[in-house]
């Protein structure tokens, strides 16, 4: 199919392949460097592990010679996705299941509660911080204006708008994306979890998540030079802050504290 695409569109537009989330390993592995021309994946997968997986076919797809692009397009559990803003028609906006029903693995695990908040950090800047291409939401079956019969995509105002301030500073800051990549280890995330994510250009731009505020340790044994530091707010956007030391010198290790204990991404760009 792919090779068919392929060979009849004139243009050589962008392929990718969309499976269910626990046979990608089935489905996407044969697929890699010179086995296939497929350019990228939709990635369909729970919320909470967008970072791992883009990052994980991010990082294979590269190895094997053809680097694909990853985009996040459907968010498991398929009963809930991405849920309705806090308020909206009087719902809280937190929504929890029990374990579904289907095969055990990835994709059919049971959700704790969670909300729009959880969404931008784990799933939105996760992603982007990973190196993927972006997000499409998915809105859940089994919560009000969901995938069957969604009339009204202001029950997800609040998310669209975390999605724009992303977005916007991105290119507002002129942030050199396409030559960043994943960085975990340099802030103590060998695991690539939710804990904290760093994306860089190593040398000259880094950018540190951290989910619930708090501080972080940044590695930069192997730079030189000293390092403005700003905070964004992904909440609410707005122009970079300062918050306590606005300076790291290259060579060593430094420390990064967020202005509160709400999600903030950490700008650190070479003077």
């Amino acid at each position: 199919m792919v090779n068919y695409i392929h060979k009849t569109d004139p243009y050589k537009n962008h392929i990718v392949l969309h499976t269910f989330p626990p046979e990608q390993e089935m489905r996407y592995r044969p697929l890699l460097g010179d086995k296939s021309l497929l350019t990228g994946i939709s990635m369909q997968k729970g919320w909470k592990h967008s970072q791992k997986f883009t990052l994980q076919w991010i990082q294979e797809s590269a190895a094997a010679g053809r680097p694909w692009v990853v985009a996040h397009d459907e968010q498991s559990p398929a009963s809930l996705g991405v849920p309705i803003d806090p308020g909206y028609n009087g719902h809280t906006g937190t929504v929890s299941e029990k374990a579904p029903k289907g095969p055990a693995g990835e994709g059919y695990i049971a959700a704790d509660a969670y909300d729009l908040h959880d969404i931008r950090k784990a799933l939105l800047w996760g992603h982007f911080l990973a190196g993927g291409a972006g997000v499409e939401y998915y809105f859940g079956y089994d919560i009000p204006e969901n995938d069957i019969h969604c009339e009204d995509f202001r029950s997800r105002d609040k998310s669209w708008d975390y999605c724009r301030i992303a977005l916007e500073f991105f290119y507002d800051h002129s942030i050199p994306f396409w030559e960043m990549k994943s960085a975990n280890a340099l802030v103590g995330n060998l695991k690539d979890n939710n804990s904290k994510y760093c994306f860089a250009k190593e040398g000259e731009v880094y950018l540190v998540f951290l989910p619930e505020g708090g501080e972080a340790e940044i590695d930069l044994i192997g730079t030189s030079g000293k390092f403005s530091v700003k905070w964004f707010n992904p909440r609410e956007g707005g122009e970079l802050q300062t918050n306590g030391n606005a300076t790291l010198v290259g060579g060593n290790k430094g420390v990064l504290k967020a202005p509160t204990a709400d999600d903030w991404l950490a700008v650190i760009m070479k003077d």
